[in-house]
């Protein structure tokens, strides 16, 4: 039996794990203080589900999403109080359509996330809840026939694809038909007109540190970024951030540079002004020459104490590149404890805590608990996760299971009102809402990097959202 054609449907037998769950309002500094109820997608599981295991993927090409170690978490479920608002469907059953590439170079991500999708079913779904793998083949053409073959099927709703343009090509496809899509790309320009995202997107990740750079009083921000779709788009989320967050902050540089340059010492002059201060500092001190001890007087009152327009500085990158460009810019006069660091979601990588400028940087990152047990289980039922991967396997496991959530009992809404609920879900990488324009609001905490050892938590993450969406 060829794998696009299995529905998996969870057993009747199966208790139901889902609930809603009442819980306190949000305590980070970048929403609102408020109580909200979210709808949790997961809770304790029941023993790991007697699914045929697969073998690992193996390290594939980096999808849209980069993906990390990082974890999540989701609180303790709890007996329902109430029931959601749902609309009677006519099938008895509620049909969702999952696009992922299983076969062709992608294969391994679209395994990978079949898994998720499937342990989620288990973990759940009631038996009315239908799931229906289908293949991309990990192309645009291959999507728009996976979309036409899913509402052949009787699809509700369309989970995936995965890649932008996989997500361009199908999407036109479920909107003649009204079906609405959640998938896990990371391209803005994807999304919208139904098409939604569970991806972790640009603009949480940013807004979260821009707010906790506020409330550290600094609302000075500057960017350098690589000069690719990633860097850009890092950049642009903080000229929103900043524009949301008022109360006089501003964005006073942004710079970009080559990614695949062997040397970035320009670069970094040219971010941190380093031959105008430096002609200045000459000056000064040669008017001073003719004094005793004035040289060294001046370049003790100089150091560390440039005049920069920003007090904080976003750079958006990972690995080597990211510790080169932290190191140049303190270099030639970037001071940071007086200049605050601030990454993204890449920064959560245990190797950047031995280069000493990125010392006392902060970066978001989702709350760890719910996803290390959502990997154990994953482990337990298909083998381990590709490390690079873990974020993007959660996106498909909540993706099915807030589609579950919807159709519990038979029953099913997939309205822009019902999937777009202001106090959003808990999920297995933290609460998270999607939002009318297709992008997903966080719930992120932030960290701080530490020398030579684990990160230190700045600021916890909600558990609940309050408040408009933004």
């Amino acid at each position: 039996m060829r794998l696009s054609s299995v529905r998996w449907r969870r057993v009747a037998a199966l208790p139901c794990l889902v609930a809603l769950l009442v819980v306190g309002g949000c305590q980070s500094s970048d929403l609102p203080s408020s109580p909200a109820t979210t709808k949790a997608l997961a809770a304790e599981p029941a023993p790991a589900p007697a699914a045929p295991r697969a073998p690992a993927p193996a390290e594939p090409a980096a999808p849209a999403t980069p993906g990390t170690d990082a974890a999540g978490a989701v609180p303790p479920a709890i007996p329902a109080p109430i029931a959601p608002t749902l609309k009677a469907g006519p099938k008895g059953e509620v049909r969702a359509a999952l696009l992922v590439p299983l076969s062709g170079p992608s294969a391994a991500i679209g395994t990978m996330l079949s898994n998720a999708a499937q342990l989620a079913v288990f973990e759940v779904g009631d038996e009315h809840f239908d799931l229906i793998p289908v293949d991309t083949k990990g192309t645009p053409d291959g999507a728009a026939a996976a979309a036409r073959q899913a509402l052949t099927q009787g699809a509700d709703i369309i989970l995936g694809p995965v890649f932008s343009p996989e997500v361009k090509a199908a999407a036109p496809v479920a909107r003649q038909q009204s079906i609405p899509v959640v998938a896990f790309t990371t391209d803005r320009s994807a999304l919208g007109n139904g098409v939604y995202s569970v991806g972790f997107l640009p603009a949480p990740q940013v807004r979260r540190v821009v707010a906790q750079a506020m409330a550290d009083n600094r609302g000075r921000f500057a960017v350098l970024a690589p000069d690719n779709e990633y860097g850009h788009a890092m950049a642009d989320a903080l000229q929103d951030a900043v524009v949301q967050a008022g109360a006089g902050a501003r964005v006073v540089r942004s710079q970009f540079y080559d990614p695949a340059a062997p040397d970035l010492t320009a670069v970094a002059k040219r971010f941190t002004d380093y031959d105008r201060h430096r002609a200045d500092l000459d000056r000064d001190r040669e008017a001073l020459s003719g004094r005793a001890g004035s040289r060294q007087a001046l370049d003790a009152a100089q150091a560390g104490a440039i005049p920069y327009p920003y007090d904080a500085v976003l750079l958006p990158d990972d690995g080597v590149r990211l510790k080169s460009v932290a190191s140049l810019i303190t270099y030639y006069g970037i001071d940071p404890a007086q200049i605050r660091l601030l990454g993204t979601m890449l920064w959560d990588d245990p190797r950047l805590a031995d280069e000493p400028a990125l010392q006392g940087g902060w970066y978001p990152v989702p709350p760890p608990a719910a996803h290390v047990a959502f990997e154990a289980r994953y482990l337990k039922a298909f083998g381990p996760l590709p490390a690079r991967f873990g974020k993007l396997a959660s996106s498909a496991y909540d993706a099915t299971a807030l589609a579950a959530v919807l159709a519990r009992r038979g029953q099913g809404d997939y309205s822009q009102a019902a999937l777009t609920s202001a106090d959003g879900f808990a999920g297995v990488d933290g609460i998270f809402r999607l939002l009318p324009d297709g992008t997903a609001d966080r719930g992120l905490e932030v960290l701080e990097v530490e020398r030579g050892g684990p990160p230190k938590e700045v600021s916890p993450a909600p558990t609940a959202f309050g408040g408009p969406m933004p």
